[in-house]
């Protein structure tokens, strides 16, 4: 017998009011996704090109990220887009039309066709022919235009550390071959930007879009044999971003560009000076409102429309209307049925007295005409009309309709059969059934009687026990409570075990299909076919069940597990002490409570019916987990040390002299985009202090503008002495071959922008 308590009842309801009325009192602070990045239609190009000299360069810094070009003499670069190209045949105008960078994302047809120079997740390029796109929109928007269809003017193009010798080979082509260009140089981008900010001496941390490199500089000569590289930057945060919301949100409605994952890598994370610390309560309630960032995306809410309350009135009057038609409509068709069954009652009442007296030949005749076998058929018939009319009267008055069935006579059941014609046999077979039904409706009645006497003298003894042993009946009533816990657990697993064709429940079901499709032949029947028996027990038909839910796993017994621990849990909050509303499964199922529902959904309750919701992504332990591989690189999967255990290294092994270490350490210059999370500087100092030397005069800073300035240094390099004697002209290329290549051996102290070891074609 289920018993729940009234304070089991206000408790639950006490716990989700408290939850929903502490969490949901402030709105949460939302930031939308970012739309693809158009930029609109781009200005007219620039007339610079008739100002400028055959001695000023143009300088493009070839980043893997960002594509930024300009002309020497400018402060910052003209041009800044994406290595991008989308290129397809427009079939409306009959020709092949090319997007590049920013107007790649106009629409749906382009996006689609989009292709990048680089190969993914390096600053090598990969695909030339989008480099010719990018290089094409670089000149055209720069307003170049050289005689003979050259530019006329001499190119300094960045790249990275360790570039491969066919990349460069390929670019000399497409710029001597393609362009004319007069004249070509190139450059480390991390060195321009370090001598930007006037750098001699000191150690250069480059973390970029594609790679994160270690360079030492001693006397504004980079130790290229030293230089050490991390395979992880900017981009590969993003990717590892997107495979972090992908298993957290594996059903989610939108799609996550690549473009959306790195702008929230730039927005919402940063670098934890304490990870373990901080990873281990970061999911903590405290707190969590201003840790967990919510990042919205489109989508289109269910209206609700509100209605006044006099509208509301209008409508509940207009549907009460509507309600008392229909029941009249009703009850003036029942009346009609009932008037039509009251006079075909009377009609067959009037057949069957016209047929006392008559022959049988004149009876026949009758009950023919009728479309009745026999007159026992005609008394079955009245008898039904009967009946039916009797409970239509009294469901218009109001009347249950009890059969007594104590007073049911079959006499037809003491007579043989053998005295007994057709008739006779059918209608003694009828009332055999009919007495079954009246037995078993009277068994059914003893039984219920029965159970609720014994649930009666159950809970009578129940109180007898509890009033003479109260920690005996406690502790039963405990180990109850964990049988049942385990069963729903049980439960619970068996469910999802259900999903998963490997588990056992699975394997179970399919050996069950099995043995019922076995091909092992039984007794052959005569007309052919195996003798199958099946169903002749009523076992049989458990299979059933089984094969469709498993076993031990229906609605009823569900129901009777949550209200047998219901029962259980209101008599331990009613008699045991130790025992209070934190302890039920209600207050330990809360969702405040669930370390999995902070993840997911943040600090507050989940509508899954809101739309809203459903297009909502909480950013929490992924803000510090994300940056914090360029420390611990094993976290993402990836073999190979730290930052800092790279840069320990360095300065203790690779720098040779104790002066030359003094004077690297004096300087820890940190440049690229992926330095820009907050913290990364403190965090990178506090880790050096701890591996390098007490005594080590350690000093960072980072660079004035670590995305524009690898493009300012190469514009103020180009406008020094050096820049047009480091410069390979096209009859260099022309006697010595696009493999051709030469580096500057100035004396680099003496100039005001000194030469960086920069390597030429």
């Amino acid at each position: 017998m289920t018993i729940i308590s009234s304070r089991y009842v206000e408790s639950v309801v006490a716990i989700e009011a408290t939850n929903h009325e502490k969490f949901s009192k402030s709105s949460p602070r939302i930031w939308h996704a970012i739309e693809p990045p158009f930029k609109g239609h781009p200005p007219a190009p620039s007339d610079v090109y008739a100002q400028s000299g055959v001695e000023t360069a143009i300088v493009i810094d070839n980043g893997s990220s960002l594509v930024r070009a300009g002309w020497s003499f400018d402060m910052a670069p003209r041009l800044s887009f994406p290595a991008d190209v989308a290129r397809y045949r427009d079939r409306k105008y009959n020709r092949t039309v090319s997007y590049v960078g920013y107007d790649a994302y106009a629409d749906a047809t382009t996006r689609g066709q989009i292709r990048n120079a680089f190969e993914p997740g390096t600053s090598v390029v990969g695909n030339w022919d989008v480099m010719e796109g990018v290089l094409d929109n670089v000149f055209v928007n720069l307003g170049v235009g050289g005689e003979n269809g050259g530019i006329g003017r001499p190119v300094l193009m960045t790249e990275p550390v360790a570039n491969l010798g066919y990349s460069r080979k390929t670019m000399n082509e497409l710029l001597f071959e393609c362009y004319y260009a007069p004249s070509l140089v190139y450059g480390i981008d991390s060195l321009f930007s370090y001598k930007f900010n006037r750098g001699n001496s000191g150690l250069i941390i480059s973390s970029s879009h594609s790679s994160t490199h270690v360079i030492p500089v001693l006397n504004s000569k980079p130790i290229m044999s030293s230089v050490s590289r991390l395979n992880w930057g900017g981009s590969q945060c993003a990717e590892y971003l997107l495979k972090l919301l992908r298993l957290k949100y594996p059903n989610f409605p939108s799609k996550v560009t690549d473009y959306q994952a790195q702008h929230m890598v730039r927005e919402h994370c940063y670098v934890s000076q304490s990870f373990d610390k901080e990873m281990r309560g970061f999911l903590d309630w405290t707190g969590l409102e201003s840790r967990d960032h919510v990042v919205q995306y489109p989508f289109t809410e269910h209206v609700v429309v509100e209605k006044s309350e006099e509208e509301i009135a209008r409508i509940a009057e207009r549907k009460r209307e509507g309600g008392r038609r229909l029941q009249e409509q009703a009850a003036k068709m029942r009346l009609e049925k009932l008037v039509q069954k009251e006079q075909e009652l009377e009609y067959y009442k009037d057949l069957q007295q016209r047929l006392v007296g008559q022959t049988k030949k004149e009876m026949k005749r009758l009950l023919d005409d009728d479309e009745f076998k026999d007159d026992a058929q005609l008394g079955k018939t009245i008898k039904d009309m009967e009946k039916s009319v009797r409970k239509a009267r009294n469901k218009d008055l109001g009347v249950s309709d009890v059969v007594e069935e104590d007073g049911v006579d079959f006499p037809l059941l003491d007579i043989a059969d053998e005295e007994l014609d057709e008739t006779g046999l059918r209608q003694k077979r009828h009332q055999r059934l009919l007495k079954s039904g009246v037995e078993a409706r009277a068994r059914a009645k003893v039984e219920k009687e029965q159970e609720r006497a014994r649930a009666v003298e159950e809970e009578r003894l129940d109180d007898e026990r509890r009033n003479k042993d109260l920690d005996g009946w406690l502790e039963d009533r405990r180990v109850a409570r964990r049988a049942l816990l385990q069963r729903i657990k049980d439960r619970e697993r068996q469910k999802a075990d259900l999903g998963n064709r490997k588990s056992l429940a699975s394997q179970m079901r399919m050996k069950t299909l099995a043995n019922l499709a076995s091909d092992a032949p039984g007794r052959k029947r005569r007309r052919g076919g195996d003798d199958d028996n099946f169903g002749a027990n009523d076992e049989d038909w458990g299979v059933y069940r089984t094969v469709a839910m498993g076993e031990q796993s229906e609605d009823e017994e569900e129901e009777d597990l949550d209200a047998e621990m219901k029962n259980v849990e209101a008599q331990l909050l009613k008699y045991d002490p130790g025992f209070n509303e934190s302890n039920t499964m209600a207050a330990q199922m809360d969702w405040t409570k669930s370390l999995m529902h902070a993840f997911r959904r943040g600090p507050r309750l989940f509508d899954p019916e809101s739309q809203q919701e459903i297009h909502q992504l909480h950013l929490n332990v992924e803000r510090i987990r994300v940056p914090e591989v360029v420390f611990q690189p094993a976290i993402a999967g990836l073999d190979q040390a730290g930052i800092t255990d790279i840069t320990a290294d360095m300065i203790n092994h690779g720098t040779g002299k104790l002066h030359d270490r003094n004077n690297i350490l004096r300087d820890v210059f940190l440049t690229g985009g992926n330095t820009l999370f907050a913290g990364f500087e403190k965090r990178l100092n506090k880790e050096l202090r701890a591996v390098l030397p007490i005594d080590a005069a350690l000093h960072l800073r980072q660079a004035t503008d670590p995305l524009l300035d690898a493009w300012r240094g190469a514009a103020q390099w180009s406008k020094g002495p050096n820049f047009k004697q480091a410069l390979v002209t096209r009859q260099d290329y022309d006697e010595k071959g696009s493999d051709y290549m030469k580096v500057s051996r100035h004396n680099i102290t003496s100039e005001p922008f000194p030469d960086l070891n920069i390597y030429l074609a």
